[in-house]
């Protein structure tokens, strides 16, 4: 299992989040990321590389250029507002709702920063941008290496990505990792791609990014949406719209899920993705299934991982496995690790 490795994710290091209703210690933290680069050395599972060259002309592919501009120069704006804004996190405070216009952009920093997020829980700080950036390399550069003939590659980064969609950040995500990973497989010529989400909340961005386009299909297990983050997406019946009818598939499931029923879930989602015939497959990796899980519902133990892994492997795609949620922060490097293993040993 090919590594490609974030060497600048810890330039993102939030210090507060926004958490029913108090600032909180940030659980999307550095240490997420150390952990499964420690069990995958311990285990041996394969080499770490460093992401390629990158053009971020690519990440327009996925995301809309005034997004793209505002995220890139944030962290200036912010501080050109009171130098003192230095020394603390940016979250947003204003959020433009039903009635009002989101095409006129406002010259106001804390209202374009509102335009362009949909949560409180997301700081932006100095390095934000370019752990991101890089991070979109990685999932890049594993696409270029499944393109290239490896069976699988894993991105291996933080901040994670499913929740960004192409004009907004938030669930700790600016740049969706998957997104662009999917659409690198496209550009390579893989006909039909199928994007599989097996974090425990729901990849709203991921969903919104793909929603009307038939060449990529989208499937994701997750918490339901009637009472689990991001909760305005992720019911069974968002099927798609116009071209991409058809080729959205959601599988919400209760808190308190067992891995018995979750992986039935996840057989009905490689089945959909068996029937549109995608010729490659990009999983969105996040291990706060894991019972554990201080912010999630599910039942899965450490074990059920591997045998994760092992259905994936049983689909036969080329698979790009990116790395998103999991905050049991312990066991995030065994849960992770244990899925790519599972899979290195059904694919042979």
């Amino acid at each position: 299992m090919l590594t490609i490795y974030n060497d600048q994710h810890a330039l993102h290091q939030g210090k507060v989040e926004m958490f029913r209703g108090e600032l909180v210690p940030c659980f999307e933290v550095p240490a997420r990321v150390d952990h499964v680069r420690h069990a995958l050395e311990q285990r041996g599972l394969g080499p770490l590389q460093s992401p390629d060259a990158f053009d971020d002309a690519l990440l327009a592919k996925v995301h809309t250029p005034r997004y793209l501009d505002f995220i890139a120069h944030a962290w200036d704006e912010w501080v050109a507002l009171d130098p003192a804004n230095a020394t603390r996190d940016a979250l947003p405070s204003y959020w433009p709702t039903r009635g009002m216009r989101t095409d006129v952009l406002p010259r106001s920093f804390p209202a374009r920063m509102g335009l362009f997020s949909f949560d409180a829980g997301t700081p932006l700080m100095a390095g934000s941008w370019a752990a991101a950036r890089h991070g979109a390399a990685c999932a890049w550069t594993a696409a270029q290496r499944v393109i290239g003939g490896q069976r699988s590659a894993f991105a291996l980064t933080r901040p994670p990505g499913h929740h960004a969609g192409a004009d907004f950040f938030g669930g700790y995500c600016f740049i969706n990792n998957a997104a662009v990973a999917a659409q690198a497989l496209r550009d390579a010529g893989v006909e039909r791609v199928a994007v599989l989400d097996v974090d425990y909340h729901h990849g709203n961005g991921t969903q919104a990014i793909f929603y009307e386009r038939s060449d990529v299909h989208f499937a994701s297990l997750h918490g339901d949406p009637f009472t689990d983050y991001p909760y305005y997406l992720g019911h069974a019946d968002e099927r798609g719209a116009g071209a991409g009818e058809g080729f959205n598939h959601n599988l919400p499931l209760p808190r308190g899920t067992g891995f018995a029923a979750w992986r039935a879930a996840l057989q009905t989602a490689l089945d959909g993705i068996a029937k549109v015939k995608a010729g490659a497959l990009v999983v969105s990796l996040g291990v706060d299934t894991f019972e554990g899980d201080p912010i999630s519902g599910f039942k899965l133990r450490s074990d059920d991982y591997l045998r994760m892994g092992e259905d994936l492997a049983r689909a036969g795609l080329p698979t790009v496995f990116v790395f998103e949620g999991g905050y049991a922060v312990a066991e995030v490097g065994v849960n992770a690790v244990n899925v790519l293993e599972g899979f290195a040993q059904a694919a042979g």
